[in-house]
């Protein structure tokens, strides 16, 4: 493993912004309109792959791996290019998961390719494109690695048993950060953001997708099988919390700033963003809670009509290799997919790089891997409602 190289200080994920609660994807993707459906038989394009070495990548920015002395060069993308002879054009063009789906929605649902072999989503996101039948079930006999190396715990969510068309790119924990040294206690459930002490000082997530599975753990839900009435109950809680001013507001990836500068005490935060802050401020903790916590991936897709799927394949597979997942971790500090890669970088003759290899917010300690659990996503028919109730207690 080479030395550790940071990230930059603006993660990649407090880029995301509204998500779940666009009321735009009204009736397409939030109702799965039949006629957008594609059938299996007409997903395929004929395969060039073997005759056109190359694919083209849309991912999020800041989500791979660059060289501090050439920024434009990927290290772990040029290390596939050279092995395998494949060229990628690597685009950095997702910023948000609604503005994704409607950039590329029009092509899918009229049987168009969209010029790209590899996609990168939210996994809620990955959700309405494999029930719309907008993306291709992949062939795992090219994927090796991902057959022996994914980790059990994200193998097979609820929206794709099996994980027959998608693959996680990174994963990570939405649970609760806090500033230990000015709350002056600690915090170990998710009860404890309603104390008295923390009044006013209390941030959650303002996206639907992103807030609801941590505070129907809260309340003893098993969020892998959810129902109405959990969702309703959960929403009555807010509220309530929201009428004695115990919320001090819903944010987007801004309870960052609210966070490291003391106007808020405690919120719900990604595992991601809290490695980053920790960097600057060792006051500020990232809880699992007793209850539990989810566990949620950004996942890679290949979509109908891709003309290099092959290539797609073999990408994708080169990144379960445990020296590459390894290599990427050390990067992007984020839950690895990988388990195997803990012991690549706990092998690194660097002291910074191999201390990676025990942080338990990158490679989760059995204790805490008991307690994530894969939230039941929100199914088309379920949508309209529940935004409607979630976005009229937010204010949006």
């Amino acid at each position: 493993m080479p030395p550790l190289t940071r990230t930059s200080p603006i993660s990649r994920r407090t880029l995301l912004r509204g998500l779940g609660g666009s009321a735009a994807l009204g009736a397409l993707a939030g109702c799965g309109v039949p006629a957008a459906y594609v059938a299996p038989g007409d997903r395929a394009a004929t395969d060039r792959s073997a005759g056109e070495p190359r694919l083209t990548w849309a991912n999020w920015p800041l989500y791979i791996d660059t060289d501090d002395e050439h920024p434009s060069r990927r290290p772990t993308l040029a290390a596939f290019e050279e092995r395998l002879g494949i060229s990628v054009e690597y685009i950095e063009e997702i910023n948000d998961n609604d503005e994704f789906f409607g950039k590329i929605s029009p092509s899918l649902m009229n049987h168009q390719p969209t010029d790209r072999d590899l996609i990168v989503i939210s996994d809620w996101m990955c959700g309405r494109f494999v029930r719309l039948g907008w993306v291709q079930e992949m062939d795992r006999s090219r994927q090796p690695n991902v057959t022996a190396h994914l980790d059990p715990l994200l193998r097979s969510p609820a929206f794709d048993p099996g994980r027959r068309y998608t693959v996680p790119w990174q994963s990570g924990i939405t649970g609760i950060a806090y500033n230990r040294r000015r709350l002056g206690r600690e915090i170990r459930h998710v009860s404890d953001l309603w104390a008295d002490d923390l009044k006013g000082r209390v941030t959650l997530l303002s996206g639907l997708d992103e807030a609801f599975a941590l505070l129907m753990l809260g309340d003893g839900v098993d969020v892998t099988d959810w129902r109405a009435d959990d969702f309703h109950r959960m929403c009555d809680r807010v509220e309530r919390e929201v009428a004695r001013g115990q919320i001090r507001r819903f944010t987007g990836n801004d309870y960052i700033k609210d966070l490291s500068g003391g106007d808020v005490l405690a919120c719900q935060a990604y595992s991601g963003d809290v490695i980053q802050l920790q960097a600057d401020d060792p006051d500020i903790e990232f809880v699992v809670p007793q209850e539990g916590a989810e566990l949620w991936a950004e996942s890679l897709m290949i979509p109908n009509l891709a003309g290099h799927k092959a290539n797609a394949e073999r990408l994708i597979d080169h990144y379960y290799r445990p020296e590459v997942a390894a290599e990427l971790a050390a990067w992007v500090n984020y839950v690895c997919p990988v388990p195997a890669a803990r012991d690549v970088l706990a092998s690194s003759g660097d002291e910074e790089t191999a201390a990676l290899a025990e942080d338990p917010l990158i490679f989760p300690d059995d204790a805490m891997r008991r307690r994530l659990a894969i939230a039941r996503d929100i199914a088309a028919g379920e949508r309209t409602e529940f935004a409607k109730r979630w976005n009229g207690i937010v204010g949006v």
